[in-house]
């Protein structure tokens, strides 16, 4: 007698025993079962609760193994001994301080766990060395390329774990090396004193920083740092909740910005702060040393009119697509992008489909009765029989007022955006532009970045003209124009595949991407203007950031966005991608994972739809704008 085969398990890739046992690795170190560890063809990052780690190749070498470990190791030592709200009451305001204190922050993360389990040393070294080596520190030269928070950050490791740096960055730090020691060696002694506390360890960091001068970055608490004030223990917090939080970040920017601004403004803006704070909890701390992190500036206190300039606008650049890169290049990128997120795509044209449907049923849903002529009415048909000549025994269907409309996509195109959320925002402006243009919507596809890092031709000139003061922006504008409104969606598919062009995305100069993107739109002859903002993070430009104030950027931005929200016709709103863009823009969603931004698109525009009313319309703006939010 035959025995029925029996039912075998699918095989699986020699890389997946290693996968769950890295899984329960980084959960047992974090101490919380709960961590959700994911592997995507991605760059790692730490959200939450939420580890991505690359994912391994089919057929790993023991180095890829080892770097895999020491990047599941120091996320979950993040997790373990990292207090968010500790780092953020003690962080400086300044944006090169505020990287060294990141950077040394995770040096000393990592140098606890490396002290306790000989393993885990192991692990974060050949992690380090795997960063370092593809950044080509090795290359670098002079000081002037080397990152400062860098070379803080691993004599710091160093001086806690005995080890050090590894090979592939010893430049960096012998640049670096004499004059940090010069100038700061007695307080790296004293960072040891303190690694098992954060608080105490962060502000010995801030006298730190002190010494290598960057004491005018450290903001309010400097002073709070030198009389030996306590640092805020982790849970404080969530204690007294409801009150005003005091010295939060949101508190000490709105004291630098109005002094002397009423006890009734103080609490309205302390409310606001506390919950940024809570949002910022939830979204965790970045991993990367050095991420920026937007600081909460209240909108409602600057000026009527900011001063803002450009110190030349002979680079700038308005460009098609098609423009940078010849038509060979384009349909090779657009090809890639295409196979990249072919599993994506299946999902996005869901969401999309499901907008097509709720906007055509906006357009016609309505129906009149009792006409002479149209078509015949079955809940007439007695009337029919009864009275064959009967004229009023027809319906006909009546299309609602569905006014004209255009949505514009400005896309941040700055380097912090490579790798998945490009790709994501590529496809998804791709279909979400297919499908408004079937429903009768004109879509126009815009993008930002700049044509050189740290300033190009601006700060040539600047510097040629013998570096006057306060010279403004200083780098050269790129505006790309991916999609005309006017240009069916055929025509420019092919322009989005220059979005993975390698060394297309740079940095970011949002106010004035904002204030371009909004004057076209008010040229255009529609009725309704929709502007829509995909952004991760905060305006950067070095060269325009290091002869300006910190805030230069960001102040302009603000101005920009409350000049459109309140006295603009155009309808704005705003997705960020694992950044609070909440704290600049009234109506605004932000996201944790790039793989959101289909779903968080296709729901702002059909709430906007689903709005009949526009701004100019004053009948309920408070509620509809609680609703948008």
């Amino acid at each position: 007698m035959n025995e029925a085969p029996k039912a075998q398990r699918p095989a699986e890739g020699p890389a997946e025993p290693f996968k769950r046992a890295l899984v329960g690795t980084v959960r047992a170190l974090a101490g919380n079962r709960e961590v959700d560890v994911s592997f995507a063809a991605d760059r790692p990052s730490l959200a939450g609760n939420r580890v991505r780690l690359p994912e391994l190749p089919r057929r790993p070498t023991p180095q890829d193994v080892t770097v895999s470990r020491g990047l599941g190791d120091s996320m979950a030592l993040r997790l373990a001994v990292h207090d968010p709200a500790v780092h953020r009451a003690l962080a400086p305001e300044g944006r090169n301080a505020r990287a060294v204190y990141d950077a040394v922050e995770q040096a000393r993360v990592e140098a606890v766990g490396a002290l306790r389990m000989d393993g885990v040393k192991q692990n974060l070294a050949a992690m380090l060395e795997d960063k370092y080596q593809r950044g080509n520190y090795r290359k670098i030269s002079e000081r002037s390329e080397a990152p400062l928070e860098d070379a803080v950050a691993l004599l710091v490791r160093e001086r806690l774990t005995g080890a050090p740096p590894p090979l592939s960055a010893s430049s960096v730090v012998d640049l670096w090396r004499d004059w940090i020691e010069e100038r700061a060696g007695e307080e790296l002694e004293h960072l040891l004193d303190n690694l098992e506390d954060q608080g105490q360890f962060a502000q010995a960091v801030r006298h730190l920083l002190a010494s290598l001068e960057m004491g005018e970055e450290l903001g309010e608490d400097a002073t709070a740092s030198e009389d030996g004030e306590a640092a805020p223990e982790p849970g404080d917090q969530a204690e007294g909740e409801g009150q005003e939080p005091e010295g939060s970040d949101g508190e000490e920017a709105m004291e630098a910005e109005s002094a002397g601004a009423d006890a009734e403004a103080s609490e309205v803006e302390g409310t606001e702060a506390e919950a940024e704070l809570s949002l910022e909890e939830d979204m965790g701390d970045a991993v990367d040393p050095g991420e920026l992190r937007r600081r909460d500036l209240p909108f409602t206190n600057l000026p009527p009119t900011v001063e803002y300039k450009a110190f030349t606008t002979r680079f700038d650049e308005i460009v098609g697509a098609e423009d940078l890169c010849d038509e060979e290049e384009l349909t090779r990128l657009r090809g890639f992008l295409d196979k990249q997120l072919a599993p994506l795509q299946g999902a996005v044209t869901r969401l999309a489909n499901r907008l097509h449907r709720r906007l055509l049923a906006q357009q016609s849903r309505a129906w009149d009765f009792d006409l002479e002529e149209g078509v015949l009415d079955a809940a007439r048909l007695s009337r029919v029989v009864t009275d064959p000549m009967h004229p009023l025994s027809f319906k006909a269907e009546r299309d609602t007022q569905f006014r004209d409309t255009i949505v514009t996509l400005l896309l941040d195109n700055s380097g912090s955006m490579r790798g998945r959320p490009i790709t994501v925002a590529a496809t998804c402006a791709d279909i979400l532009a297919r499908t408004l243009e079937r429903c009768g919507v004109k879509v126009e596809i815009l993008g930002f970045t700049t044509r050189a890092w740290k300033g190009g031709q601006s700060r040539e000139t600047w510097l040629q003209a013998g570096k006057p003061p306060n010279p403004g922006r200083l780098n050269d504008l790129r505006h790309i124009i991916y999609k005309n409104a006017d240009a069916p969606w055929r025509r420019s598919r092919r322009n989005l595949g220059l979005m993975m062009r390698e060394g297309l995305l740079k940095e970011n100069i949002d106010g004035e991407a904002l204030a371009w993107a909004h004057s076209r739109l008010l040229r255009r002859p529609e009725q309704r203007k929709i502007l829509m903002v995909i952004s991760d993070g905060a305006p950067v430009d070095d060269s325009t950031l290091s002869v300006n104030a910190g805030s230069y950027l960001e102040r302009h931005l603000r101005h920009v966005i409350d000049e459109i929200e309140n006295r603009s016709s155009v309808e704005l709103t705003a997705i960020g991608i694992g950044h609070d863009v909440t704290r600049y823009y009234r109506r605004a969603v932000t996201i944790v994972d790039a793989e959101e931004l289909a779903g968080a698109m296709m729901e702002r525009l059909a709430e906007l739809f689903d709005d009949t009313d526009t701004k100019a319309s004053t009948s309920r703006p408070t509620r509809r704008a609680r609703r948008l939010q």
